[in-house]
């Protein structure tokens, strides 16, 4: 099965672009998802989730409905260095996910890697180690750095059970190219845009990403998504270009060329 949506929905350059103008923040879930069956939900990133959080938001979707859900930064990205406060952390973040989880609607938890985390003993260790940090939810890493390419990447995310994040982003030296792995039953792709001039030099996050995919870019990817399909239980297609409306218009693009592919929304 595949899945298409975005990185995130409550965005107010959204409106007049994706949502109508005089559309209310608390709608905007709800009419959401009447165009796409699964979301990125990216605040958990910069958040710590609670339980009464991920319930409401859960509530304002229809059966059938699924959110990935990004983990807390101080899990990824600014690590405690004691071992037993990082296990807190983790137990803390499973506990908001039960929600979602017994309504039937997590897809996964995404775990992105900042480029600074390269391979390594240490760092191999520490991705080996995230099914017992994080256990019986289902788990996908994304790795910035093309450092992890290699057999025995691959190899520890299988043995571990650990899906692997494709993504799409600028070919530039050091970043990850669109290697369509797949390692466990759920596969994941994220299309970053192709903002090579302000991946590294930007004033604002957002400018990163600022990039609107041709439907002849997102052709190129059509074969390797139905591939990656075919070996996994779930495929999420995510997009995470999300300024000024641009993901849901690739969203909204990418569901026409797989449109024999997918199921229908919920309401």
């Amino acid at each position: 099965m595949i899945l298409v949506g975005t990185s995130g929905f409550s965005y107010e350059d959204w409106r007049g672009v994706f949502y109508p103008p005089d559309l209310g923040t608390r709608e905007m879930l709800g009419y959401y998802s009447q165009h796409f069956p699964v979301v990125e939900l990216d605040f958990t990133y910069y958040r710590m989730p609670s339980p009464r959080t991920m319930a409401q938001i859960e509530r304002k979707t229809g059966p059938g409905f699924t959110f990935c859900v990004k983990a807390y930064r101080e899990m990824t990205h600014e690590r405690p260095d004691d071992a037993g406060e990082l296990r807190s952390l983790c137990r803390q973040f499973a506990s908001a996910l039960e929600p979602m989880s017994e309504a039937g609607k997590l897809g996964c938890v995404l775990v992105q890697f900042p480029w600074s985390f390269g391979p390594g003993p240490a760092n191999l260790q520490f991705v080996q180690s995230l099914p017992e940090l994080l256990p019986d939810l289902p788990l996908v890493v994304e790795f910035r750095n093309n450092g992890w390419i290699s057999d025995d990447t691959r190899r520890v995310l299988r043995e571990a059970g650990l899906g692997f994040c494709a993504v799409d982003e600028p070919r530039l030296k050091g970043l990850m190219p669109p290697l369509a792995w797949v390692t466990s039953p759920v596969s994941y792709v994220r299309f970053h845009g192709r903002n090579a001039r302000k991946w590294w030099k930007h004033e604002h996050a957002w400018e990163r990403y600022d990039y609107l995919y041709s439907e002849e870019e997102l052709k190129s990817w059509v074969p390797r998504i139905r591939e990656m399909a075919d070996q996994a239980e779930r495929t999420y297609v995510l997009f995470n270009n999300c300024h000024a409306g641009q993901a849901a218009k690739n969203a909204s693009m990418m569901q026409l060329l797989l449109s024999a592919d997918l199921p229908a929304c919920g309401a």
